[in-house]
């Protein structure tokens, strides 16, 4: 009875927290679909233990101590969740929990970035970590050319991630967009800390476009060998994140003021294009699922 509570609540974080993630992952059957909201919870409370720690309910490194003695930790009903997700998906281990704690770490000590290489490691740790989590949950056996798969397209979803969210990163005294990256194309750090969109903004955006793309592109190989309602999670979840870049594209690239987001209309095209291609039928849940 503890564990189904918690679920709910798991539940109820995804939900509110990020509807392109619960869209994408509602259409699993149990208990895989729950699975991922109890990830997605844990993964969001390591999140706001960095970026809104006056919100969060515990520290990160409360968090890392609570699982390390998970058996004994109480207090929040992520304990009792992680402890059935563990139990319930026994090829899943705390290693690539503690490897995304590692990552938003960084965020405390590493604000600016200067090269591609520095920027593709942090996307690992707090991304790509996301995929070794989902794949023991997802796929029956997931082997190293699927677990790569994965990381990649985690770590497309945080390139994503990184260009939506240039402005509020700005606002706290963050630049992951690359300063050799920048210098390429002539772009200032005096004009980032200005917001000015320009040619060169534009044009390091797209390439940072492109980069995401081609991960994506890598995340999605080997689909073929997943359960059919997996498969369709996963590239229903990448085609929907895809689709922000679409959008800011469209913003301008206004992304110093603006939050690119994806409509409820466009999902729903996508959704009905993405289970056309898995042959699956999607009517019954289709009014919830992209409402």
């Amino acid at each position: 009875m503890q564990h189904a509570i918690s679920l709910t609540k798991c539940e109820d974080m995804i939900r509110d927290g990020s509807t392109t993630f619960y869209k994408a992952f509602s259409f699993l059957p149990s208990p895989r679909k729950e699975a991922v909201y109890v990830i997605y919870a844990f993964c969001r409370m390591i999140d706001d233990s960095v970026d809104e720690p006056h919100k969060a309910s515990y520290s990160i490194d409360e968090l890392e101590g609570h699982l390390d003695q998970l058996d004994r930790a109480e207090g929040h009903f992520i304990w009792p969740a992680l402890r059935w997700l563990f139990s319930r998906f026994p090829n899943l281990t705390k290693e690539p929990f503690y490897k995304q704690m590692q990552g938003q770490r960084r965020d405390f000590v590493m604000t600016h970035y200067n090269t591609m290489e520095e920027l593709e490691n942090y996307c690992y740790l707090v991304a790509g970590t996301v995929g070794e989590m989902l794949l023991p949950v997802l796929h029956e056996s997931p082997d190293a050319s699927i677990t790569e798969s994965g990381i990649y397209l985690g770590k497309a979803m945080q390139i994503v991630n990184i260009v939506r969210d240039v402005g509020e990163d700005q606002a706290r005294g963050r630049r992951y967009i690359p300063l050799k990256m920048m210098q390429k194309y002539g772009y200032t750090e005096k004009e980032f800390a200005d917001g000015v969109i320009n040619k060169p903004f534009k044009d390091l955006i797209h390439e940072l476009d492109s980069l995401a793309r081609y991960w994506f592109e890598l995340g999605l190989r080997g689909l073929d060998s997943y359960p059919s309602s997996s498969g369709f999670s996963v590239e229903l979840a990448a085609r929907f994140y895809a689709a922000i870049l679409d959008a800011v594209k469209h913003n301008q690239y206004r992304i110093y003021t603006e939050r690119a987001y994806v409509s409820n209309l466009q999902k729903a095209a996508i959704l009905t294009s993405v289970a056309r291609r898995f042959g699956i039928s999607v009517f019954n849940k289709e009014s919830s699922a992209v409402s």
